[in-house]
């Protein structure tokens, strides 16, 4: 691959640019009208105004991001995460027009984008799955029956995707009656699908997930777990690897299921198994990320590997690097989300980035969305940058983190890294014993 176009904005396309360059490898941008004086816009060595500042208007023109490659030359496109990464459509029309797609196929993204049929599949791979209706439900009388019959609490979620916009935590039969067409409404809305399903929800779980990759050649690796258990609203807030508390013996476990899936579906490039666990240490594949993950230089720091390098070489048809028993873990790493928001009740706030100073480290790195004088719209999610700090061992990098937030000064808008200096600092965090529920218990929010 000569030249790539990066249908992506912020600090996921300055990532690529950075291996790109390495690589030798010219890079395309696209910008919208919001974004024209970022970081990765001038990092690109082409920059292409898409669209105005809307994602509807931009990011998502899938035919004229496509015409945009053709016509420049592009050799491949890399989707970076959202946008348009998990559209099997777009995948198609990539390589309709002769271009290479860095990512899987569409075949894999449109099975393990739709959750309800994820599901089935995991089933049919021997992976245990969370106990749920395990089919797409079309009343609000049908979801009360399989309620009862799962238990409360329950999750009400999307089949088409998404996060904390995706699901809904239901507590008894009167919540769901409130929720249940809304959340249908919603669903066709943010995801083009309305279908919804039901799981039992684990109190006290865990989020573990971990990277796999796979080739064209039959081969498939995972590259270890990583820790995703600090979240708000069912987003992940700060990741770490590998998990701080989990045995050996789980670790060998959830591992080996991850590749097993990946086997299983025919998986190619990088991708991410995501599990629940409960107090006991059972996991329950929970979904299957058919991209990059934003929380991805964790693996990197503690592999030493490039991850978008083996994209793109998977995407250009080579074998992996490195089979299984070549990989190796060092160290421990975690990542912070810096978000311009108000760290207490987690409203985004938009507007000029005044100050954006940070200390330099030989164990530090921020891929950073936005730089001083920069403005931060109400268009995109609003993370600023993540902070990714490496230690020999969990202590190591937790006293680098609190020093790293000792010397973080932002200016012209709210942001969470009060919240973090509190976080590497508490005694629940520090011990590793935390759980999804950890924010929402603690007193340090507030």
């Amino acid at each position: 691959m000569k030249k790539i176009l990066i249908a992506n904005r912020g600090e996921i396309a300055s990532r690529i640019i950075e291996t790109c360059q390495k690589m030798q490898i010219e890079t395309i941008a696209i910008y919208s009208d919001a974004d024209q004086d970022l970081p990765y816009v001038k990092a690109a060595d082409y920059s292409f105004r898409i669209g105005e500042a809307p994602v509807a208007k931009s990011y998502l023109l899938a035919d004229d991001i496509l015409d945009l490659a053709v016509r420049e030359g592009a050799d491949a496109i890399h989707p970076g995460y959202g946008f348009l990464s998990e559209n099997s459509e777009f995948v198609k029309k990539t390589e309709q027009r002769g271009l290479v797609f860095i990512g899987p196929p569409s075949s894999v993204i449109e099975k393990m984008g739709d959750k309800v049929t994820a599901r089935k599949t995991m089933q049919e791979a021997g992976i245990p799955v969370v106990p749920g209706s395990g089919f797409a439900i079309g009343t609000v009388d049908e979801a009360a029956v399989i309620a009862e019959r799962i238990g409360y609490p329950v999750m009400l979620k999307a089949s088409g995707g998404g996060g904390g916009i995706g699901m809904q935590l239901l507590e008894s039969r009167e919540d769901l009656e409130k929720v249940f067409v809304s959340a249908k409404t919603r669903a066709k809305a943010y995801f083009g699908n309305d279908e919804v399903f039901l799981e039992k929800y684990i109190s006290e779980s865990r989020h573990i997930e971990v990277q796999i990759f796979g080739d064209d050649h039959g081969h498939a690796v995972h590259l270890f777990e990583r820790e995703c258990s600090v979240q708000r609203r069912n987003q992940k807030v700060i990741e770490e690897a590998p998990s701080p508390s989990i045995s050996e013996e789980t670790r060998r476990n959830i591992c080996g299921a991850a590749v097993k899936a990946a086997l299983h579906v025919g998986y190619r490039n990088a991708g991410t198994v995501e599990f629940i666990m409960d107090e006991k240490e059972q996991f329950y594949f929970l979904e299957m990320n058919t991209r990059l993950q934003v929380e991805h230089r964790v693996t990197e720091m503690i592999t030493g590997l490039d991850l978008v390098k083996w994209q793109i070489l998977a995407a250009d048809g080579e074998v992996l690097p490195l089979s299984q028993s070549e990989i190796r873990k060092l160290g421990h790493a975690l990542e912070f989300r810096i978000y311009a928001e108000d760290p207490v009740r987690f409203i985004p706030s938009p507007g000029k980035l005044n100050a954006f100073t940070y200390p330099e480290h030989a164990d530090f790195v921020l891929d950073r969305t936005y730089e001083e004088g920069n403005q931060i719209t109400p268009f995109y999610d609003p993370l600023i940058a993540k902070a990714v700090v490496y230690g020999e061992n969990r202590d190591k990098a937790l006293e680098k983190a609190s020093e790293v937030f000792e010397n973080v000064r932002i200016e012209g808008v709210k942001s969470n890294v009060p919240l973090f200096s509190k976080i590497v600092k508490d005694d629940v965090f520090k011990s590793g014993q935390y759980n999804t529920s950890y924010l929402q218990q603690s007193k340090i929010v507030g």
